[in-house]
């Protein structure tokens, strides 16, 4: 694939929309669809050409997938007006959704048979790594298809590994998650200590990093949570579809995840309270009788 290979992208939330500000800044040529025609024109507006339909995307022979869930993916890609409706033979799929491992599996099979390529590309790092380029992605598919991706990924990412066939990638990601997720809960209560406490979060996270609590995860959100700042840099209804796919393969493995579980159930009520399109440190409204979104 040519390093200079113009790049499709379906999905511009806050995700998509990072990656292809990241790539245009590259020097790449990229083409946009979203269902949302304003995200389009605004990348449109950064130098973004745009496609009126999934199908359009073929034409850049590289598709990069942000979606929300397993059957966006499914009908984006296979629809009657789909990435790989019209023209597969040859289309790089390059998946970068967080969605179930047995599921990728599936389309990465679906795709073969029409001739195209898949590669399943889940991220760590948030928009603001995709921003800097800085992304961690964790790479499923076949070798000689990791290969003919890796330019463009290269673009987005400081650290790329390949675990295996279709599939792998997207299970290292269940294990990210499940890392991230309890993370964050344990944040959450450490920072209402903090609060309740009237300790300055800056001055705590200064304590506390180079000890055995640092971590990118405090560094990057401790004061953010402290400060119950909602910036969006990633979504509490995105976080309980990554738990719960975690727990379901967990399930099919016959591995218990406890807390994961009980994680996965706060973010559940933080849904069911209005708040799954807030930022995760939205965790902190569990912590309201101590002012902290005061």
């Amino acid at each position: 694939m040519s390093e200079h290979a113009e790049v499709g992208i379906a999905g511009l939330g806050v995700m998509g929309s990072a990656i292809a500000r990241r790539l245009l800044k590259r020097g790449r040529s990229v083409r946009v669809y979203d269902i949302r025609p304003a995200a389009v024109t605004e990348l449109s507006q950064d130098g973004a050409a745009t496609a009126e339909s999934p199908a359009r995307l073929a034409e850049s022979s590289v598709v990069l997938l942000s979606l929300n869930t397993a059957e966006i993916v499914e009908q984006v890609v296979f629809g009657a007006d789909g990435v790989l409706a019209r023209t597969p033979d040859g289309v790089l799929v390059i998946d970068m959704s967080s969605i179930d491992p047995t599921r990728t599996r599936d389309y990465a099979a679906r795709a073969a048979k029409l001739g195209a390529c898949w590669v399943d590309a889940p991220l760590s790092g948030g928009a603001p790594g995709a921003e800097r380029g800085e992304l961690t992605l964790m790479l499923g598919g076949e070798e000689e298809h990791v290969e003919r991706a890796t330019p463009v990924l290269r673009d987005l990412a400081s650290r790329l590994t390949h675990l295996g066939p279709a599939g792998s990638g997207q299970l290292a990601k269940s294990v990210n998650q499940v890392l991230v997720g309890c993370g964050f809960a344990a944040l959450a209560e450490a920072a209402a200590l903090v609060r309740a406490a009237g300790l300055p979060p800056r001055r705590v996270l200064a304590a506390l990093t180079g000890g055995r609590a640092d971590s990118a995860l405090l560094r990057e959100f401790f004061v953010k949570f402290a400060e119950f700042d909602l910036a969006p840099t990633g979504r509490v209804s995105n976080m309980v579809k990554d738990l719960e796919a975690a727990r379901d393969y967990a399930r099919s493995a016959g591995v218990p995840l406890p807390v994961a579980t009980a994680v996965a159930e706060l973010h559940r009520w933080l849904i069911a309270a209005g708040h799954g399109d807030s930022d995760n440190a939205a965790l902190m409204h569990y912590y309201r009788p101590l002012g902290v979104d005061s």
